[in-house]
């Protein structure tokens, strides 16, 4: 038999023991930043923490929605956020001193965002546009170079179409209904939801606008990349899974994201089926999409020079 003294300095032993072990299951939180907290192209955060994906590669996401890439750049240079999920145009801001860089491109041509003016306007197509006032949600954001690109596309000046920042959904849907502006750049998920309730009408989805393209991108600090980076290749990694799974449980995903982002069943299937498609499997980085934003980034004049590619992205974190 043991003695009691005997008993405690085993407890003892064992609690020190288990106190120098750090719990398996801790997970690491990391600030997630959206550059709008509607798209539905950027759910794959919450779906992929309903999934029990981020607790497998133990990240836990704490999420924040900004009005446009401009703020959410902010935010990068603030450290207030540790990764960012924003668009390919958005790498233009790392040449303006942004500390942080994309690791990994997640959206090819932007199907997800539409052209829309309200369900009395006589405008019915684009070429109707020039001269008309368009809310975006920022400069510099992924909705203004969309319009320009438009713009350039129909063989006009960039600023032919007039770009209003008007930030987030609530305020650009003021600018609208009280004639601030002619319409609205809107994520598609949003502007089928409007048009299903007779508030808008759709005029042009800008995915013809840019077929080859980085429409998404995640955004990580530099500090990040440089002192944690198996915070990131793991948060990488995590949100590739989380799209593979995605793809393969269609009515789980549109179940979750419809509640999510209020769309009703109709709108959350159509929204799926018609975005789903761009989101990408590896991160990989295209070269044509990369030179055709570089170059865009300079003719638009957001840019004085094109940017090297090291100043905008790195491949360490991609196949």
């Amino acid at each position: 038999m043991w003695s009691k003294s005997c008993i405690l300095a085993a407890a003892v032993a064992a609690l020190a023991q288990f106190a120098n072990v750090p719990a398996a299951d801790a997970a690491d939180a990391v600030r997630v930043g959206k550059a709008v907290p509607f798209a539905w192209t950027f759910t794959p955060v919450e779906v992929g923490l309903e999934a029990g994906i981020w607790a497998k590669h133990g990240l836990q996401p704490q999420v924040t929605g900004f009005g446009g890439d401009a703020r959410m750049q902010q935010a990068l240079t603030a450290h207030s956020i540790d990764f960012g999920l924003g668009s390919g145009p958005g790498m233009g801001f790392m040449a303006k001193g942004v500390p942080a860089k994309a690791v990994a491109a997640f959206a090819t041509s932007p199907r997800n965002l539409a052209l829309v003016v309200g369900p009395n306007s006589p405008i019915t197509d684009v070429s109707q546009t020039k001269g008309k006032k368009f809310g975006i949600t920022t400069v510099g954001s992924l909705t203004d170079w969309l319009l320009k690109r438009m713009a350039l596309a129909q063989g006009w000046k960039h600023d032919d179409v007039i770009a209003v920042p008007l930030g987030g959904l609530e305020t650009s849907l003021a600018g609208l209904k009280t004639g601030q502006v002619d319409g609205l750049v809107l994520a598609t998920e949003v502007s089928y939801g409007l048009e299903e309730k007779k508030e808008a009408k759709i005029i042009a989805n800008f995915g013809s606008y840019a077929p080859k393209f980085h429409t998404h991108v995640i955004f990580a600090r530099n500090e990040l990349i440089e002192k944690q980076p198996d915070v990131v290749k793991r948060f990488v990694t995590a949100w590739f899974e989380t799209i593979a799974w995605m793809k393969a449980n269609r009515q789980k995903t549109i179940e979750i994201t419809g509640k999510l982002i209020r769309l009703s069943p109709a709108v959350a299937a159509r929204t799926y089926d018609e975005e789903i498609g761009m989101l990408k499997d590896d991160g990989r980085f295209d070269p044509e999409a990369i030179a055709l934003i570089k170059t865009s980034l300079v003719e638009m004049k957001i840019l004085e020079a094109v940017p090297a590619d090291e100043v905008m992205f790195t491949t360490k974190f991609v196949q």
